[in-house]
């Protein structure tokens, strides 16, 4: 799955164009190398995304076209 569509199907980020920009500006990492929003994202994968001075870290654990709200944090761990 894309890397922009994993972030909004796991609501890391609201929308999936917030995120698209995201990786565009170099903010968002797989594995400790920057990603464009192309990336494919599979279990295992650690993703890192800057937000300002914050920073996210966490790790996939699934990966799934669409997830109710509620399931959503079962797709990642944070780190």
């Amino acid at each position: 799955m894309r890397l922009d569509k994993y972030l909004k199907v796991s609501r890391l980020i609201k929308r999936r164009t917030v995120a698209n920009e995201a990786c565009d500006g170099g903010r968002v990492t797989v594995n400790g190398r920057i990603a464009k929003a192309s990336v494919d994202v599979k279990q295992g994968d650690v993703i890192t995304i800057s937000f300002g001075n914050r920073e996210v870290k966490v790790e996939v654990l699934d990966v799934q076209e669409t997830v109710k709200k509620e399931e959503a944090k079962e797709l990642f761990r944070y780190l």
